[in-house]
């Protein structure tokens, strides 16, 4: 029944989205509008862009109940006016509780009066408690969870910690990160200081800051013997998003910490590799320039086949609003799944090279035609993920330029 004694005191309305509906501030009436990233002017945070990466989570986090094959436990210690967590429990088959928090006042009674208004009572709880302190009251083994979403305003990197004792083994880590300019290598001192690696300022950035972000929760887990397998990532307007299944042992740890590494660039030529280490000398093998390097980060996959394929299926039983666009993102990952890290952006490789545009899809196939790997990338789309050396990427560039008489 809903509480009939909750007014927020400040202007609201009542939207819908997936199967709920929910109480939310009136964006507009703090002078926000859709396009703006940052509608935090309102008393309770609320952002109606996030919808795909709602989406998303639940197509992600259903996934993972029907691998698992059992009722699940979620958590949302950033849960504002409760919509991630309400989703969850209305949408997702086999949720048996979500605990959602949040340590502001007004977000905290939003919240109860939006679970109240979906009929919630018995599934979900909610705390009026920093996100940490809800986490850590949660760690001792017969009250963690099955999953924990961290999806903050900013950085997951002080919150890393304590979600990952509040995680049952082989549970599920969902981590969103906004603050693009560390990871990207615009504030470089801020991306060392939060993720303990360092970034680089290069056409495929958003790739590394997925790595960055993965290399920081692997060792993060891994002083708790807890090993990692990134089951899925995602890079989408102003945010990255990583799902990460965790395993209890000192050995799971080890095996994670072989996938910490670098990825040496060279500037010159574009040619890129990963490594173990790095040393001062850094030769590029391919024109004999100095490289730079971004690391320690995780150098393994950031996408598991099988995880990626369960949430196609499970996108064809849904109808979100952003079901066409889930399809595109889920399907061009599905081609780069298997491919070696870091892509090659084509408008960078032709202004290297003084030549004009080329179509991508030619490139490609000629790619494909000299006995390379290549598939289109998330990332961007004009990137092209693949196998090819920086040469091997300048040499077929010309040909689809120039192509033989």
């Amino acid at each position: 029944m809903v509480n009939k004694g909750y007014t927020p005191d400040f202007p609201s309305e009542i939207v819908r989205e997936g199967k709920v509906q929910v109480l939310v501030p009136k964006l507009s009436a703090y002078g926000v509008v859709p396009q703006d990233y940052a509608p935090s002017r309102a008393p309770v945070f609320y952002n109606p862009v996030m919808e795909f990466n709602r989406d998303l989570t639940v197509l992600a986090f259903q996934a993972f109940q029907r691998t698992a094959n059992k009722e699940i436990s979620i958590c949302d210690p950033f849960t504002s006016q409760g919509i991630r967590g309400i989703r969850f429990a209305t949408e997702i088959k086999g949720v048996n509780r979500v605990l959602i928090g949040d340590i502001n006042m007004r977000a905290y009674r939003l919240a109860k009066y939006n679970v109240s208004l979906n009929s919630l009572e018995n599934t979900v709880l909610v705390k009026h408690r920093d996100a940490n302190c809800l986490l850590t009251c949660n760690s001792a083994p017969k009250k963690r969870f099955d999953i924990v979403d961290i999806d903050p305003f900013g950085t997951p990197a002080p919150h890393l910690d304590s979600a990952l004792q509040a995680i049952r083994n082989n549970g599920l880590l969902a981590s969103t990160a906004t603050d693009l300019a560390p990871l990207c290598g615009v504030h470089a001192k801020a991306c060392l200081r939060k993720y303990g690696g360092k970034p680089l300022r290069t056409e495929y950035c958003h790739e590394l800051a997925i790595r960055l972000l993965a290399g920081c929760t692997a060792t993060v887990a891994a002083k708790h013997d807890i090993g990692i397998h990134i089951l899925f990532s995602h890079s989408s307007e102003h945010y990255i998003r990583l799902y990460t299944q965790i395993s209890y042992g000192a050995g799971k740890a080890d095996e994670s910490i072989k996938n910490l590494g670098y990825v040496l660039h060279c500037f010159n030529c574009l040619h890129r590799e990963t490594a173990l280490r790095i040393f001062d000398s850094l030769q590029c093998p391919e024109c004999g320039s100095k490289m730079d390097w971004a690391g320690p980060l995780w150098t393994g996959n950031l996408w598991n086949l099988d995880f990626v394929e369960q949430m196609i299926k499970e996108n064809r039983t849904v109808a979100f609003k952003n079901s066409a666009r889930i399809t595109k993102l889920l399907t061009l990952i599905k081609d780069e799944t298997q491919l070696p890290a870091t892509y090659y952006i084509v408008d960078k490789l032709s202004g290297k090279l003084g030549l004009p545009s080329v179509s991508i899809q030619a490139y490609i196939k000629n790619l494909l035609s000299g006995g390379f790997q290549a598939a289109l990338t998330h990332f961007n789309p004009r990137g092209i993920r693949t196998n090819a050396s920086a040469m091997d990427m300048k040499n077929n560039l010309q040909k689809t330029v120039q192509p033989p008489s």
